[in-house]
Protein backbone atom coordinates (compact mmCIF):
# COMPACT_ATOMS: atom_id res chain seq x y z
CA UNK A 1 0.00 0.00 0.00
CA UNK A 2 1.21 3.51 -0.90
CA UNK A 3 1.11 5.88 1.87
CA UNK A 4 0.61 9.71 0.96
CA UNK A 5 0.58 13.01 3.09
CA UNK A 6 -2.18 14.91 2.94
CA UNK A 7 -2.99 18.59 4.40
CA UNK A 8 -6.63 19.05 5.12
CA UNK A 9 -8.01 22.53 6.05
CA UNK A 10 -9.02 23.00 9.74
CA UNK A 11 -12.55 22.49 9.39
CA UNK A 12 -12.34 19.54 6.98
CA UNK A 13 -10.19 18.20 9.56
CA UNK A 14 -12.47 18.25 12.34
CA UNK A 15 -15.07 16.87 10.81
CA UNK A 16 -12.88 13.78 9.73
CA UNK A 17 -12.48 13.38 13.41
CA UNK A 18 -15.62 14.02 14.32
CA UNK A 19 -16.39 10.98 12.11
CA UNK A 20 -13.78 8.51 13.81
CA UNK A 21 -15.22 9.77 17.45
CA UNK A 22 -18.38 8.67 16.54
CA UNK A 23 -17.45 5.19 15.80
CA UNK A 24 -18.13 5.58 12.29
CA UNK A 25 -14.49 4.74 10.96
CA UNK A 26 -11.73 3.34 13.01
CA UNK A 27 -9.23 6.24 11.99
CA UNK A 28 -8.90 9.58 10.20
CA UNK A 29 -6.73 7.53 7.19
CA UNK A 30 -9.91 5.24 6.89
CA UNK A 31 -12.11 8.10 6.42
CA UNK A 32 -9.68 9.31 3.84
CA UNK A 33 -9.80 6.33 1.96
CA UNK A 34 -13.56 5.97 1.87
CA UNK A 35 -13.75 9.60 0.38
CA UNK A 36 -11.29 9.36 -2.54
CA UNK A 37 -13.11 5.82 -3.15
CA UNK A 38 -16.01 7.32 -3.58
CA UNK A 39 -15.11 10.06 -5.55
CA UNK A 40 -13.30 7.90 -8.07
CA UNK A 41 -16.36 5.62 -8.35
CA UNK A 42 -18.81 8.18 -8.61
CA UNK A 43 -16.53 10.50 -11.68
CA UNK A 44 -14.88 7.53 -13.34
CA UNK A 45 -16.16 8.16 -16.59
CA UNK A 46 -16.67 11.81 -16.41
CA UNK A 47 -12.66 12.41 -15.62
CA UNK A 48 -12.00 9.32 -18.34
CA UNK A 49 -13.92 11.05 -20.70
CA UNK A 50 -12.10 14.44 -20.17
CA UNK A 51 -8.54 12.91 -19.96
CA UNK A 52 -9.95 11.89 -23.93
CA UNK A 53 -11.02 14.92 -24.81
CA UNK A 54 -7.38 16.50 -23.56
CA UNK A 55 -5.90 14.41 -25.46
CA UNK A 56 -7.40 14.59 -28.39
CA UNK A 57 -7.56 18.61 -28.40
CA UNK A 58 -3.85 17.88 -27.95
CA UNK A 59 -3.21 15.87 -30.92
CA UNK A 60 -5.15 18.16 -33.40
CA UNK A 61 -3.17 21.53 -32.21
CA UNK A 62 -0.14 19.30 -32.44
CA UNK A 63 -1.54 18.01 -36.26
CA UNK A 64 -2.19 21.84 -36.86
CA UNK A 65 1.27 22.93 -36.07
CA UNK A 66 3.36 20.26 -38.04
CA UNK A 67 4.30 21.60 -41.53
Amino acid sequence: MKALHVELPDKLAAEVEAYVRAGWFGSEEEVIRAAVTDFIRRHRVELLERFMREDIEWALKLGKAAP
